[in-house]
């Protein structure tokens, strides 16, 4: 009997997670979680004769994990993971229902789809496939779909590293999603060259909340100690502020192998010519060349005429390896002595080699199915649950392989509108992960 291949059933696998809505609406805001998405990957593993867990750090937070054996029981395991819930998606915005799951214009449309379960539909094709053929992988695999990825996975990886860590026994290194994407950029003979981006560090998260009080009065009557002012002046200085450049290992490898593969030199005081060859991919690059800090919510005052006694504004930042005391240090010089500097949610920033056997395993799968490609690392500006498996001192890499049409500005895409995934990069994806499982 025929056993149907890995990028058979991605498409179909990708359409029904993106129609169970797992929107996460934060730590303070209601949602559906996501049992639902949960069940179904349980559905679907046991469908091929896993028996997989799963585990709810409260009603509804659900996260799935699997142990597969591999044929060499005294090597590291590889852990495989996703994340199951998604950020919000206002409909009145989208040409489509976000979680309708359609088939458009030769792509998967929905929320999701990008971010992340594209590489979620891709993980459960090819271990059902393994299922299906008896395919041994050449070490353990623990595959794990987690929850609240998008709230820093404190009800998902990091509940169940602290609660269950027996269920990463053993594991040394993890691949996961913002990695092995393809870029299509010039060469200087006039054509052109796809480049995967093989995510290798992560900038560390510190989200502040800001709290400025000052004396409530008539908003007729002149305040010299107004709470708004002093927020808004925080924010400005902090809106500002010249964050030095400092060029990680694998900044400046991403940018020396950009520039060997188009021709385009750049300076460390000026690389803008260069990045622009990225497309959308450049906001990542250019988040990752400094620490950064963005004010992203605020809150003040419940009446017009009325000078409130607090303001408050949410401040998302982003610090290099190595850079976190620098950072708040920072921040609470720019903050001043009228407001105080509270820290809601704190995460690692993580800085992983680019050599080693799982990369040189993950390189030699991209290039089986794209020869003529080119394998750059960068460091991913925004954050994933390889952060909570690090603190099990396990080595995580960015590794959702899709190769894109040059003319699709996958980047900007995600937790962005209109959100899709051509099939085609799914099907591709489905290959190539199913060759580094063989591999690995």
């Amino acid at each position: 009997m025929e056993i149907s291949a890995p990028q058979d059933e991605v498409v179909r696998l990708c359409q029904d997670l993106i129609r169970i809505d797992t929107t996460n609406y934060g730590p303070d805001g209601e949602g559906p979680g996501e049992r639902e998405a949960a069940d179904y990957v349980v559905e679907q593993l046991r469908e091929v004769g896993y028996e997989p867990q799963l585990f709810e750090s409260q009603p509804g937070r659900a996260s799935v994990v699997l142990r597969i054996p591999g044929a060499d029981r005294e090597r590291g395991a590889l852990c495989i993971h996703g994340h199951l819930d998604v950020v919000p998606a206002n409909a009145q915005d989208w040409s489509v229902d976000p979680f309708e799951g359609v088939i458009k214009d030769g792509c998967v449309w929905g929320r999701g789809a990008v971010d992340m379960k594209d590489m979620d539909a891709m993980i459960l094709a090819c271990v059902r496939h393994l299922a299906r053929a008896g395919t041994v992988p050449p070490r353990d695999l623990v595959v794990v779909f987690f929850a609240d990825e998008e709230a820093g996975g404190v009800h998902g990886s990091q509940w169940l590293v602290q609660h269950h860590p027996e269920l990463f026994e053993g594991v040394t290194e993890a691949i996961s999603e913002v990695g092995g994407y393809s870029v299509t950029v010039p060469t200087p003979e006039g054509g052109d060259r796809r480049a995967y981006l093989l995510q290798t560090a992560e900038k560390g998260i510190v989200w502040l909340r800001l709290r400025a009080s000052g004396r409530a009065g008539h908003g007729s009557v002149p305040n010299d100690d107004n709470a708004v002012l002093h927020l808004a002046q925080a924010l400005s200085r902090i809106a500002e502020h010249k964050w030095p450049r400092e060029y990680i290992a694998s900044v400046r490898g991403l940018l020396d192998g950009l520039s060997e593969i188009t021709g385009t030199g750049y300076s460390d005081e000026d690389l803008e010519e260069l990045v622009e060859h990225l497309g959308g991919a450049a906001g990542f690059v250019r988040g990752s060349l400094q620490d950064t800090a963005n004010p992203t919510m605020l809150t003040a005052g419940y009446k017009h005429n009325v000078i409130p006694q607090e303001a408050v504004a949410a401040v998302d930042c982003r610090f290099l390896p190595g850079h976190e005391e620098s950072l708040m240090a920072t921040i609470a010089e720019l903050a001043g002595d009228r407001v105080v500097v509270e820290v809601e949610h704190r995460d690692i920033a993580l800085d992983s080699p680019f050599e080693g056997p799982l990369v040189d395993a993950m390189k030699a799968a991209l290039l089986a199915e794209d020869p003529e490609a080119a394998i750059l690392p960068y460091c991913l500006s925004g954050g994933t649950d390889n952060k909570a498996l690090s603190t099990m001192g396990i080595t995580g890499y960015g590794f959702a392989p899709l190769r894109l049409p040059a003319d699709l500005d996958f980047a900007p895409m995600f937790h962005g509108i209109d959100e899709r995934v051509p099939t085609e990069s799914l099907e591709f994806g489905a290959k190539v992960l199913l060759r580094l499982i063989e591999t690995c």
